[in-house]
């Protein structure tokens, strides 16, 4: 009963937060400063996001085949590769990087 309690939590949380949205007057969302965090926030959270998926594990800071995998995953898009070479780079390298570890 208790998950279901979280999720109906949960799930009510999310509405009030949408209308809360909904609710901001358009004024504020046409100042320049909410309009360049608001382009920047999404990226912000995604590589917070990506970086605790890959140096964490357990609560603690690690580095293995992951960190190789999303650093060649970097090098390709810096190479300006197509995602599909960028996906596959960091693959092959995160897998080569596991089968040589162990």
């Amino acid at each position: 009963m208790t998950v279901w309690i979280a999720i109906g939590a949960t799930a009510v949380g999310c509405y009030l937060l949408k209308l809360l949205g909904l609710l901001v007057p358009a004024g504020v969302l046409e100042r320049p400063l909410v309009q360049r965090l608001s382009a920047l926030l999404p990226v912000a959270l995604l590589a917070a996001l990506t970086a605790q998926q890959t140096f964490s594990a357990n609560g603690a800071l690690v580095l293995d085949a992951r960190g190789a995998g999303v650093a060649a995953a970097a090098l390709a898009l810096v190479l300006r590769a197509p995602f599909l070479v960028v996906v596959g780079a960091a693959v092959v390298v995160t897998a080569a990087v596991r089968a040589v570890s162990g």
